[in-house]
């Protein structure tokens, strides 16, 4: 074709956008293509390739846009990877190519690498051999930069002033609410309030994202529950009707957490208790909690007491089995045989051996609910709070409205800003984390007996794990006899 016509203009056309988020079908990039395209065939040109960088902001360091360091190569190359001369390039706006001076200094060398090229955007057609042109693109970029920030900055604030109104900011429908934002979407706030009860009550994460991958919720993109997923979800105050940003709650002129126009799925104070549950968790491993499922109780708990003939104790792990079926109880509980390491000479009734553990593992529990919640100490630090609150709005009401000896000049009020709102996040930190223990405290308290037989077999050994290190069972004798409770000595937790 070149050689038919030797003024064809190979020319390469660069398109891009910053946000495919929502419908995720490139709908953008292909208006910019067909655009370009239109235009070529008008002036006759042949377009020879097509660069996309979709779903990338230009302006943002640390994004790589691919195809924008490919037509930079090419360019300085002077043809496309399939050996096509490249005469000129194509955008919709020069605000697709380049928003950083670096990128579009880059781009006007290797651009003027070659004689004769022609570029083509909104604006027409564009001389960038022209002198001073490049000093003219990047006033350009300089003014693309700073709207780009004005628009961020908008972004901001107008999300904080949401925030503070109380109106819901979420992109997405969060998961348990509709599609307005506002009203609950019954089966799913009822799974986040059962969720937010059990791990409160010593349900792991990874339970409930089983339970709510078994029940088919997935999350408002569509997507299954993971078990980061999951928790995020249980962390995000949105669930008792706050709002958070950047890691702090948002709270009104008078300091209190504004309350959002959502309805709400759980109260401030099972909020806190979850939150307290999981963020305590965390500071183990910090991995998912899981592992071996136990089909009886007292698997791996129940210790053989069997003492040997050399006079040491078996000590060996009992594990519960399948009663016989003659049997008036369904399982039982015994040390393992001699093969597998144990003395097979402890065996216990299954059933009553769990009502009666059990039934001290809730006293004990109550115990130390009750001793918890009245151990904790007060916080004392509201005055200080208090205070610190006062001295920045008598800084800020200096700074704006003070007259005479009041007033105070811009140094010294951004001088001054920095220590008491430092202060102010940290008694704000401890304040939360107060909060959150005594959330949890005030749940523990609450009556375990009447909410044990809804707890899962998992949470109820979570909770006896963590009342005792195991229960010794000594043999009863040869022979058929009576359940004999003295022959199961439980082994307590230190309160340390």
């Amino acid at each position: 074709m070149l050689a038919a016509n030797p003024d064809l203009k190979c020319v390469v056309c660069y398109a891009r956008i910053s946000f495919d988020g929502r419908m995720k079908d490139a709908h953008g990039i292909e208006d910019q293509h067909r655009e370009m395209t239109d235009n070529a065939r008008q002036f006759g040109w042949l377009v020879v390739r097509r660069y996309t960088d979709n779903d990338k902001s230009a302006s943002d360091e640390r994004i790589v846009r691919d195809d924008f360091e490919q037509l930079v190569k090419d360019l300085a190359a002077g043809q496309t990877p399939e050996g096509y001369p490249i005469h000129g390039v194509m955008a919709v706006n020069d605000d697709r190519l380049y928003r950083r001076p670096g990128d579009w200094e880059r781009y006007l060398k290797a651009f003027t690498a070659h004689e004769g090229r022609v570029y083509h955007d909104s604006n027409g057609l564009q001389d960038l051999y022209a002198e001073g042109f490049e000093i003219k693109g990047l006033v350009g970029v300089a003014m693309s930069l700073a709207e780009t920030r004005k628009k961020q900055r908008r972004a901001r604030n107008s999300h904080r002033n949401r925030a503070i109104r109380g109106q819901s900011v979420a992109a997405w429908r969060p998961f348990g609410w509709d599609d307005d934002k506002v009203s609950l979407r019954l089966d799913e706030a009822e799974a986040i309030r059962q969720a937010v009860k059990d791990v409160v009550a010593g349900a792991s994460i990874s339970e409930i994202t089983r339970r709510w991958k078994e029940a088919g919720f997935i999350t408002s993109r569509g997507n299954p529950f993971q078990y980061q997923t999951v928790k995020q979800v249980l962390l995000n105050p949105r669930l008792c009707g706050y709002r958070q940003i950047k890691g702090e709650l948002v709270r009104d002129g008078d300091d209190q957490p504004v309350i959002g126009e959502w309805e709400p799925i759980i109260t401030p104070k099972e909020w806190f208790a979850v939150t307290a549950t999981i963020r305590e968790r965390g500071q183990g491993t910090g991995l998912p909690r899981g592992g071996l499922v136990h089909k009886y109780l007292f698997t791996g708990i129940l210790r053989c007491g069997n003492v040997l003939e050399d006079g040491t104790v078996c000590n060996n792990k009992m594990i519960g089995i399948k009663a016989n079926d003659w049997l008036k109880y369904r399982h039982a509980y015994m040390c393992k045989k001699t093969v597998d390491g144990g003395c097979n000479r402890t065996y216990k009734r299954g059933d009553k051996t769990d009502k009666y553990v059990e039934a001290l593992v809730i006293a004990k529990l109550e115990q130390q609910a009750a001793s918890k919640a009245r151990d904790l100490p007060e916080w004392g630090k509201e005055d200080q709070l208090e205070r610190a609150i006062r001295s920045r709005k008598e800084l800020e009401r200096r700074w704006q409205e003070g007259e005479g000896d009041e007033a105070i000049d811009d140094e010294t009020f951004f001088r001054n800003l920095p220590a008491i709102e430092e202060r102010i996040k940290r008694l704000r930190a401890e304040q939360a984390e107060y909060l959150a223990k005594k959330a949890a405290a005030e749940s523990a308290e609450e009556d375990i007996a009447a909410s044990w037989e809804t707890r899962t077999l998992s949470q109820k050994r979570e909770l006896i794990k963590s009342a005792l290190h195991a229960v010794i069972a000594v043999p009863g004798g040869k022979g058929q006899k009576a359940f004999d409770v003295t022959l199961l000595r439980p082994v307590w937790r230190s309160s340390e």
